[in-house]
């Protein structure tokens, strides 16, 4: 059910880190099946008092209602967004149709729920939007979730009895629209029953290709509706206020954001890289929190816990009671082990190789400062062979611009940050005797502002990086302080999904001519955003009201130029691992148009558009005999043709040619991977030294065999654990990009060392590559 998949990662917080790095979740999460246990009078003291939004079932009595002070966050956000915010637009009828097409969207973008005669009956709420959110007045948009959770509930039940029923035709010629964003709204609930009836039909038809028995499926797709079901009915008053102050705050610009107090947490954990915890990455699993990964290093790895175990019941210090915490939300158990440096928690587990009923284990463990080395910057070495000459390139991996902007305040000389990372990086990959680096950015979608101007000043030095624009029209250079680290030949790899620092980073190495950009066009995100703190706003206890992330500023390159919607192009374009029109800045709604400012006073360190036309020559002439490279354009090309198909067909018949034929597919790739495997073996590839060169770990990434597993027709969480960890694991596969990439900064240093004059303007000053230890023949 994508509606509700997509919404809860949203609506519970859970996309940022929890305790290292929790995934969004994949499957719905099942609703309490129990409360709290109640808290004995010896017991009552502070240490022993539940997270308000622990107490299971309180806020999500129905029907769902609106409390004063989602009301007084709501005025307040609409104070702060129609004064302070980079455009602020007024908060009018035109914003009226805005926000409630954003929040018709975020409760049901695959139109599966809403009927054209609920929203004609939503209309009076839509047209006095923009009153009812200035006078605090949200009984509209809960009148609208009602309605929702109404639906999701007479449809799960038809679907149910559907299920129950089986005897699906499959021989019909008929079709489920898969992707139903531009697809009309369903006249009525009768449509919308031909809608369901598609859909159940394809998830049985899945199970059915795969293997499964009538009453296998039955057992899978009962569990599967139910969950669905229960995962709506576990949503309380407050996810469903910061779903619509959401929707509000985006119809803004897609990146101002509300962060209810759990959310803003988490935003600081993934910005600092550290929190306090035990150090174990969760997820649900059925009615259990269970242990996906313990950290290493962390509390947890040093206490009995395993990667399977189920959590059943948590307890605070010594003396609290356990509580019962089975049919739990993630988010409220997290709450309850989370908890202040040196305090300790005691976990009830159930073994993960053992059954429901198996002896329960009680762990204490003591809390500590947990730190994500996972997330923080990491360096690899790969040498690349060609024209008979060895080049060691150093590559810098950096997931997100992270800085620790509390300890940073309170003048914490060993605060940390994504640039004091990378200085240290630098200068172990100097004593490595590496030729080159390569910063690889590919899926870091930014960070810190103050990061990526003084990630910048590592290679060019001191000198504007980025010029910013904010809401008086008022612009500002803002300058690197920082002493250059690396002169020599530096390259950056970015993708779709580099975004915000990080084309502030690249688009500040071309420009200065200090990097080669390798890559696709990156995201086009060139807005600022400030952290607004409502409570300090209103003067209220802090973690009551939650935090404003509100766009405050445009920033510019240094040549005047925007990254806003055109992002920045590489010099060499590599080809795109997806659709621009479906990921990117552009196809967000409300996004700011781009323009232009005069350019800064800066001056380049560097040259290297005379080298481009020769590295774009072989880097063509090597792709088109490269047995990699070429796999890797036929997955892509697999990929975005299966990506582009919006309806399958229902027919067994078909689906299964169809599914035959995308096996034979896979199967060919992976003969082609063994065999380019067991050519690599040779002197004449390149190798890795320090670490894999893998693909990068986040949602864009090489198509490199993410289909390679046969569908069994079940979503992760139906799986047992150990099965989706090895499904999710990446397998020991060079990274085609990266490594064409290392190619095409060897070839620029070749050029630097055939001809020594190109040194001076190629390099900064101070810049230089080792000669050639022997003559090898010239580039074509």
């Amino acid at each position: 059910m994508p509606s509700i998949r997509r919404l809860l990662p949203t609506l519970l917080g859970l996309s940022f880190v929890l305790f290292a790095a929790v995934p969004a979740l994949a499957a719905p999460v099942p609703a309490p099946t129990t409360s709290a246990a109640p808290i004995p009078a010896t017991a009552t003291s502070a240490a022993c008092k539940l997270p308000v939004r622990v107490h299971q079932g309180a806020g999500a009595l129905r029907p769902l209602q609106p409390n004063a002070t989602q009301s007084e966050v709501t005025q307040l956000t609409a104070r702060l967004l129609t004064r302070y915010s980079y455009e602020a637009l007024p908060l009018d009828a035109s914003m009226a149709r805005r926000v409630f097409k954003g929040y018709i969207d975020a409760l049901d973008p695959d139109k599966m729920y809403f009927t054209a005669q609920d929203l004609a009956n939503f209309k009076p709420i839509e047209d006095h939007l923009d009153g009812a959110i200035w006078g605090g007045d949200l009984s509209g948009p809960f009148a609208i979730f009602n309605v929702f959770e109404k639906s999701v509930t007479a449809h799960v039940a038809y679907a149910e009895a559907l299920i129950k029923k089986g005897g699906f035709d499959f021989n019909i010629n008929a079709s489920y629209e898969v992707d139903r964003e531009h697809a009309p709204w369903a006249a009525d609930n009768a449509a919308l029953d031909t809608i369901w009836r598609e859909r159940v039909m394809n998830d049985w038809l899945r199970l059915k290709l795969a293997g499964k028995s009538d009453a296998d499926i039955r057992t899978v797709l009962d569990k599967r509706y139910q969950n669905y079901l229960d995962s709506l009915r576990e949503l309380d008053s407050e996810d469903v206020f910061s779903m619509f102050l959401n929707a509000y705050a985006m119809a803004n610009d897609p990146h101002t954001n509300y962060f209810g107090p759990r959310a803003s947490e988490n935003f600081d954990i993934s910005m600092n890289l550290s929190l306090d915890g035990i150090g174990a990455e969760l997820e649900r699993r059925g009615d259990y929190t269970t242990i996906r990964q313990v950290l290493p290093g962390g509390p947890a790895s040093r206490s009995p816990l395993q990667v399977g175990d189920r959590i059943v019941g948590v307890g605070q210090g010594t003396i609290c009671p356990m509580v019962d915490v089975v049919g739990w939300r993630l988010d409220d158990v997290v709450a309850l082990i989370r908890g202040k440096k040196d305090t300790t928690v005691r976990l009830e587990i159930i073994p993960g190789d053992a059954g429901p009923d198996a002896r329960h284990e009680i762990l204490s463990i003591v809390r500590k400062k947990v730190t994500l080395k996972e997330q923080a910057a990491k360096k690899s070495i790969i040498t690349v062979h060609d024209r008979g000459h060895a080049y060691r390139i150093g590559v810098i991996s950096l997931p997100a611009f992270y800085e620790d902007f509390a300890a940073r305040r309170r003048g914490d000389p060993n605060y940390r940050s994504a640039t004091r990372d990378v200085a240290k990086l630098l200068v172990e990959l100097k004593k490595d005797k590496v030729d080159g680096v390569i910063m690889d950015l590919r899926n870091n979608g930014g960070g810190s502002l103050t990061e990526a101007i003084e990630l910048s000043g590592l290679f060019i030095g001191k000198g504007p990086i980025v010029q910013v624009r904010d809401s008086n029209g008022q612009i500002a250079e803002q300058d690197s302080d920082e002493t250059r680290v690396w002169n020599g030949p530096l390259a950056v790899l970015v993708n779709r999904a580099s975004a915000s620092a990080s084309e502030i980073f690249a688009a500040a190495m071309q420009d200065y001519g200090r990097a080669l950009i390798i890559g696709e066009n990156t995201y086009g995100k060139g807005t600022v955003q400030n952290l607004v703190n409502l409570d300090r706003m209103a003067d209220q206890p802090k973690g009551k009201l939650g935090d404003l992330h509100m766009t405050i500023a445009e920033f510019f390159r240094v040549d005047g130029g925007s990254t806003q919607l055109k992002g920045v192009t590489p010099n060499i374009v590599f080809p795109q691992t997806i659709n621009p029109k479906d990921f990117g800045e552009s196809s967000n709604p409300n996004p700011l148009p781009w323009s232009q400012i005069k350019p800064a006073d800066y001056k380049p360190v560097a040259d290297l558009q005379p080298l481009i036309p020769t590295l774009l020559e072989e880097h063509d002439a090597r792709v088109a005999k490269s047995p990699a490279w070429q796999l890797m354009l036929d997955e892509l090309a697999a990929v975005h043709k299966l990506q582009a198909e919006t309806s399958i067909s229902l027919n067994y018949a078909v689906r299964e040619r169809e599914r035959k034929a995308q096996d034979a597919l896979q199967d060919q790739f992976r003969a082609r991977e063994k065999a380019i495997e067991a050519a690599a073996k040779g002197p004449a590839h390149a190798t890795t030294a320090s670490a894999p060169a893998h693909a990068a770990s986040a949602a864009i990434a090489e198509p490199a065999h993410a289909a390679s597993t046969r569908d069994d027709g079940l979503q992760p969480n139906e799986r047992p654990l150990h099965v989706d960890l090895a499904r999710e694991r990446k397998r020991d596969i060079p990274d085609t990009m990266l490594i064409e990439a290392a190619h095409i900064l060897g070839d620029e240093i070749y050029l630097l060392q055939r001809d020594p004059h190109l040194v001076a303007t190629a390099l900064p000053p101070g810049g230089h590559v080792p000669p050639l230890l022997a003559e090898v023949p010239p580039l074509r």
